[in-house]
């Protein structure tokens, strides 16, 4: 028996300024940068304005103050502060590089989902079976909604994925440019016709994790949202077995 309940935050929220709740090793990845580039811009923050309160507190009110006139070129001074900034994007960047080579990789997807964009909706194939699995995912309207359902997020077919298993994500576009984001996630890959983008990700725990095109692609660009249901595997592969039934 459980003694806390986990309430996980995979949609947005009103008024969100944080992240939402994470389940791939991606978005871990994310997160982890975002706070070790948070923690270098702090001691930069605080550098800068301790040295600029010092010298507005030391100069003020002492405007007859003698300033020794070869004080105002520096060479210790210009290589320190020319040096340190060079040393913090360094230790920015090897971090940022494993992450972005990390996300590009794709190690043996044991499920491939393609997802099409269309002026406004999303379109999903799965071709691993004998049969393609193929279905169009709509927004569900405000007025047909059922309780616990998210405005503007529903779908009427979600994309349905087993748990701890490598997926990966195939993406192009029919018409425009759309772009294919789920925050939870930690993905978002542009849909670009004629070309097709991939990406991919293992869910660590069930759930409905929700994204929307990020991309302007025309008058109900606001309007196509992703919906994408981790499962157990048992639960897959019975959702398989109706689709192809």
């Amino acid at each position: 028996m459980k003694l806390l309940n986990f309430i996980y935050n995979d949609h947005p929220q009103p008024w969100q300024i944080g992240f939402q709740d994470g389940a791939t090793t991606t978005f871990y990845g994310i997160v982890d940068l975002h706070d070790n580039i948070i923690f270098y811009l702090i001691i930069v923050i605080i550098g800068v304005t301790w040295i600029q309160t010092s010298v507005m507190l030391d100069s003020y009110g002492n405007s007859d103050k003698h300033v020794y006139k070869y004080s105002h070129h520096g060479t210790l001074v210009e290589i320190i502060w020319t040096i340190t900034p060079a040393l913090i994007l360094v230790a920015i960047a090897f971090p940022s590089f494993k992450l972005l080579y990390l996300m590009d990789s794709v190690v043996d997807p044991a499920v491939t989902v393609k997802a099409i964009g269309y002026q406004w909706y999303w379109g999903y194939n799965y071709g691993d079976y004998n049969e393609d699995i193929s279905f169009d995912s709509f927004m569900v309207p405000t007025d047909e909604l059922e309780m616990g359902q998210f405005r503007l997020l529903e779908v009427d077919n979600r994309v349905v994925v087993p748990v701890d298993t490598r997926v990966r994500i195939v993406v192009t576009a029919a018409d425009v440019i759309h772009s294919f984001a789920v925050p939870s996630l930690g993905i978002k890959i542009d849909a670009i016709p004629g070309r097709i983008n991939q990406a991919s990700f293992l869910i660590d725990r069930e759930g409905v994790y929700y994204g929307q095109c990020s991309e302007l692609c025309g008058a109900n660009h606001g309007f196509m949202p992703i919906a994408i249901e981790a499962v157990s595997l048992d639960r897959y592969v019975a959702w398989v077995d109706a689709q192809l039934s």
